[in-house]
């Protein structure tokens, strides 16, 4: 019955005017910025997650250097060690056939030279590897200092969302079952709220118990200066075939003006920053249910607050790796 009498609100409602074109073009270059907007945070989180990998795999790559590296240094050092027992042996040689003859006494001094001389090479090449294999563990260090530190960000990053997404279920717990649900997913806290909650049917006006829960959420928001807020608006496919109040010409159109008037709650907080805050009209095309029935539409009918951390800090030192 309710949702018949809604429906005739919507119809009356929508004979009244219409939004000109231009507005409609307007809103609808808006939402076009808005998405585009959207898929580049997006990006940006995919692009973030890319970059970790890849330093993983730097790290295990200089990880496998360095053990090859310490693998020939230690053959170096086997060579040495055996070349300098076969001179300590020639020398023992040396030393016994000196009473001998001139000739093989010039034999071994030659002999001893060419072993002094392939000892100093090798001496070389093993200092060489050794200068190799300090660089090596200095990169090394360095990268895994630097991916720790893009870790811990990240870390930061997920556990302040956590601990937001605990703070607004704790203040929004009066509105349990009334068509509020607060949500965490990928590094993002949605808070969604059903349009029974907000709106009369075909309205964009938000009723007392709705705009209590909004300046709930505000209030957290303005504890939370660092935080991106997008405000989704969002319908059933039911068309609007008339005009309703001050003029709705189409889903997309009531969607915006849903999501304009949360935040025009939230931006009356002194302590919300208003260059954080952005509206967004998704009108059908972003459903959670089925259309097909009265309780998919009902889901379908609402508004989304998404809350998504500023990741400045972490791009620039991505940008600096």
């Amino acid at each position: 019955m309710i949702r018949k009498i809604a429906l005739a609100c919507v119809v009356l409602s929508l004979t009244t005017s219409c939004v000109s074109k231009k507005i409609y073009q307007d809103l609808e270059n808006k939402y076009a910025d808005l998405k585009k907007e959207h898929n580049a945070l997006s990006d940006e989180n995919t692009t973030l997650k890319t970059d970790k990998n890849q330093l993983e795999a730097d790290k295990n790559k200089l990880q496998s250097e360095l053990d090859k590296t310490k693998a020939e240094r230690d053959k170096l050092a086997a060579d040495y060690a055996a070349t300098k027992k076969s001179l300590d042996n020639l020398k023992a040689s040396y030393a016994a056939l000196e009473k001998d003859s001139n000739d093989a006494l010039e034999a071994n001094i030659n002999k001893n030279r060419q072993l002094l001389a392939e000892l100093e090479a090798k001496q070389k090449a093993l200092a060489a590897e050794q200068d190799r294999l300090n660089k090596l563990k200095k990169d090394l260090e360095a990268s895994s200092a630097r991916l720790a530190e893009l870790e811990k960000m990240m870390a930061d990053k997920d556990a302040a969302m956590k601990k937001l997404k605990e703070t607004l279920s704790k203040s929004l717990k009066a509105f349990e079952g009334k068509g509020l649900t607060v949500t965490e997913k990928d590094g993002k806290v949605y808070v969604s709220m059903e349009n029974k909650l907000l709106f009369e049917s075909g309205s964009w006006t938000v009723g007392s118990e709705g705009k209590k829960a909004v300046d709930l959420v505000g209030k957290v928001l303005g504890d939370n200066p660092d935080i991106s807020v997008l405000i989704e608006g969002h319908t059933d496919n039911d068309k609007i075939t008339g005009t309703i109040g001050g003029g709705v010409e189409n889903n997309w159109d009531l969607s915006t003006k849903r999501a304009t008037a949360i935040v025009n709650i939230l931006s009356a907080n002194a302590k919300v920053k208003k260059e954080n805050l952005t509206a967004a009209g998704r009108g059908e095309y972003a459903p959670l249910m089925s259309n097909e029935t009265a309780e998919g539409k009902a889901k379908n009918r609402r508004i989304e607050i998404i809350l998504t951390p500023k990741l400045d800090e972490i791009s620039k030192m991505l940008n600096d790796l």
